[in-house]
């Protein structure tokens, strides 16, 4: 079955269109180009802003016009993440979307739908002729995923909306009223080389198959970091005198790293022996939480190399990765089961004399987040990197409130039968951001059921978009009146 034929066909045929669109964070000349074309083939007003964010409106049906203005917001860039055997160029090529059997997918990258399922709703109501609704502001943001600064340099004044519908929740059955803020931290430090000798034996290791996913959402299910995976296997190395030569491990800030690839030089090929001992104790840990993980070790064709990293620099950099926090660092006291506050290990890069690495701390928690940002910084600090700290963006707190919190859970009891789960979240979403840009703005986000995002095991599930869509109408059908 085709994706554009699933129901509801309009929403559907949206998602598509989008992806037909490369739209990769930092790159989203393309995306914002037909998004703009889409509100003025409507004869709708749509401005783009300083820095590519489009805002489409639309004003009320009959009958509508004294409900409060509701602004529907998501982003419109995604995180491009590809299986290694993957051929695909996300630069030129569209996603290609397919039916398995409950859900959409994607061949081998990610799919999309985070934040597209959320766009399309907007484009699809933006279009839509039969749809009551209030005046409806339309806000497509820009390069969420890699530094909210789409949302950071939104302009003030430009939107009159009382209530904010962020569309970029991942469960169809639950409300989110607060999330994590966030901050990387990056360090680089330059290494001494040294020449690699005639005796020596040069090793390829690669950690594949792991599952990966949202650094935040996912973060407390305990899933491999192919960088820390790679590190205690290189740490086995010491008594052979294990020098680095190169690492590539994982890709994008906030996605958990599934692979990691690296190639060192050891005084012995005996070092294979106890390689081979770890990596079959790491793969028993892992057993359950990602049993597609793949660890191997072949003798380097790269003979390229004559230089490596010195011993004393090589000890330097797998202590500190050791060192490093990773993972859930603090539950939230007062939500149960949210974690308050975690930090993941990105990246790790050695290339030439270079060093470097990419994290990223999210918390709940102002205070708690510097905290743990200055941790990871201080263990590299220690060795003599260089540690920046960039991209901080603020937390949305919860208000339980809120009016249209109120409407939206008594929509959802009266055609559903059940209550929706009402939660903050650990991922980072816009609204903290939008919430200093626009003071007193009633804020509420939700979606469909999307699961792995920021991995190709993205996926979002058929029959949730369709209540997706049925609530969201309804939710707009209901809004509160304006005082």
């Amino acid at each position: 079955m085709n994706v554009r034929d699933l129901e509801p066909k309009e929403l559907w045929g949206n998602f598509e269109d989008l992806n037909a669109v490369p739209r990769p964070s930092k790159k989203e000349e393309r995306i914002i180009s037909f998004v703009k074309s889409f509100g003025e083939k409507l004869g709708l007003p749509t401005y783009v802003d300083q820095v590519g964010n489009v805002i489409i409106t639309k004003p009320a049906t009959p009958g509508m016009e004294n409900r409060k203005t509701v602004i529907l917001q998501s982003h419109i860039d995604m995180v491009h993440q590809k299986n290694a055997s993957t051929v695909f160029d996300f630069d030129t090529m569209g996603i290609q979307s397919y039916v398995d059997g409950e859900w959409v997918k994607a061949k081998g990258t990610t799919l999309g739908a985070d934040n597209g399922m959320g766009a399309a709703a907007a484009l699809s109501l933006l279009a839509a002729k039969d749809i009551p609704h209030p005046s409806i502001e339309a806000l497509f943001t820009i390069d969420e995923e890699t530094g909210m600064t789409g949302a950071f340099n939104l302009e003030k004044n430009v939107l009159k909306g009382e209530i904010l519908l962020n569309l970029d929740t991942e469960d169809d059955d639950e409300f989110s009223i607060g999330c994590a803020g966030g901050i990387d931290t990056n360090t680089s430090y330059s290494c001494e080389l040294e020449i690699i000798q005639d005796n020596e034996r040069m090793f390829d290791i690669v950690v594949k198959g792991l599952k990966g996913g949202h650094s935040g959402m996912d973060i407390h299910l305990e899933r491999g970091n192919a960088n820390k995976i790679m590190n205690r296997l290189m740490r086995e190395g010491k008594s052979y005198d294990l020098r680095i030569i190169s690492i590539n491990g994982g890709s994008l800030r906030n996605a958990i790293p599934r692979e990691s690839f690296a190639t060192v030089v050891a005084s012995s090929e005996d070092y294979l022996n106890a390689f081979k001992v770890v990596a079959n104790q790491i793969k028993q840990e892992y057993s359950i939480s990602d049993a597609g993980l793949c660890i191997e070790i072949v003798p380097s064709t790269n003979n390229n190399s004559n230089t490596a990293i010195s011993l004393s620099d090589t000890n330097k950099i797998i202590q500190s990765i050791a060192a490093v926090q990773n993972g859930v660092y603090r539950m939230s006291s007062s939500i149960s089961g949210l974690v308050e506050t975690s930090s993941s290990l990105a990246r790790v890069s050695v290339f030439g004399d270079s060093f470097t690495t990419q994290s990223l701390q999210r918390s709940s928690s102002e205070s708690s987040k510097m905290d743990i940002a200055h941790s990871i910084g201080a263990v590299f600090e220690l060795m003599g990197c260089n540690v920046e700290h960039t991209g901080s963006y603020p937390g949305w707190q919860p208000n339980p409130n809120s009016e249209m919190l109120d409407v939206m859970d008594k929509v959802y009891k009266e055609l559903f039968n059940e209550d929706p789960k009402i939660k903050a979240c650990h991922a980072g979403l816009e609204c903290g951001i939008l919430n200093e840009r626009y003071p007193g703005l009633d804020m509420v986000s939700f979606g469909p059921t999307i699961r792995n995002p920021h991995s190709p095991d993205e996926k979002v599930n058929i029959a949730s978009v369709q209540k997706f869509w049925n609530f969201f109408q309804q939710v707009l059908l209901h809004t509160p009146i304006r005082n």
